[in-house]
């Protein structure tokens, strides 16, 4: 079957790499996000789908939006049959999505209905929810609603970040694309509609979400950093300044008030509204990363400081 691959950042790198790599058809081009710029000097810099599809010399297409003209043209010249779909990062217009005769096909990292939208493995997590997986789909124009070809489904383990877990999902949600590609060039896989219940949404995560609310329980500290670990990253404030945070230990030890610190030996804990957390890896503005520990003696936390 003639594809025409869709996809942006580095977790769609494994779906594209099962698809060029299974001899069972064509990658005849990719679309992805305009060239961004990067790095200290800001110069322009391919996207990692972009990038690997030069790598393969497959044809690489930069749309700003899919309804360009331009682009509607060259896709309806390549003329592919299916168009699957991983983090691609914009809007497909109708006009795009009637061009191949199989649609656009996307792998969504969530069990259907449920989380959808952009972030829903950092919703997964954040909830608290023991499973979750991913989800093909044919796309439609109302968001994550379109019928399901497959599904997989994962647990999640209590440490997990949402990049830990993400990258689990986008191996295994590879295989998944890859058989939903077969199955729809050989006949054997017809969508079925979603369930009307059990709909929830996960909108994209900001900077402000991630900002830390130590007056919350420990377990939704530990769940809400785990689910912006990396992007956007945790944050908290220290004598008026940013801190970022890496992931956070529950203990059932010490009383502390929300965001009270706690220097000892091996550890810093730092209050929530029940029991603290020991803290992970903490960078101050300007400074790499480092143990809690380390951070907390550079500093000189003084009895009685706070996050907040």
């Amino acid at each position: 079957m003639r594809l025409v691959f869709a996809g942006t950042p580095e977790v769609a790198l494994p779906s594209l790499r099962a698809l060029i790599g299974s001899g069972r058809h064509e990658v005849a081009a990719v679309v992805t996000r305009p060239d961004g710029p990067a790095g200290r000097g800001r110069h322009l810099v391919r996207s990692p789908v972009g990038a690997l599809a030069d790598e393969h010399g497959i044809e690489v297409l930069t749309p700003r939006k899919a309804s360009d003209p331009e682009f509607l043209d060259r896709l309806r010249a390549i003329a592919p049959d299916c168009c699957p779909v991983v983090a691609y990062g914009a809007l497909l217009p109708q006009v795009a999505l009637d061009v191949p005769a199989h649609g656009w096909v996307n792998l969504h990292f969530s069990v259907l209905p449920g989380w959808r939208g952009a972030a829903p493995v950092q919703a997964a997590v954040r909830a608290g929810d023991q499973i979750t997986g991913a989800t093909t789909f044919r796309i439609v124009k109302e968001l994550d609603a379109g019928p399901v070809f497959g599904v997989l489904t994962e647990t999640v383990r209590s440490g997990d970040t949402a990049g830990a877990l993400l990258d689990r999902l986008a191996e295994a949600g590879a295989g998944l694309l890859l058989s939903t590609v077969d199955g729809i060039a050989d006949g054997t896989l017809r969508a079925e509609e979603q369930p009307a219940d059990g709909i929830t949404y996960a909108p994209k995560v900001t900077t402000e979400d991630a900002k830390v609310d130590f007056t919350a329980p420990a377990v939704a500290v530990d769940r809400l950093v785990r689910a912006v670990t990396p992007d956007p990253g945790a944050w908290a404030e220290f004598r008026g300044e940013r801190i970022k945070l890496g992931p956070v230990v529950r203990v059932g030890a010490d009383s502390l008030a929300p965001g009270e610190l706690l220097v000892e030996r091996k550890r810093v804990l730092a209050g929530t509204a029940t029991a603290p957390v020991a803290l992970g890896e903490v960078q101050a503005p300007g400074k790499k990363r480092m143990a809690a520990t380390d951070w907390a003696r550079g500093a000189r936390v003084e009895p009685g400081e706070r996050l907040t």
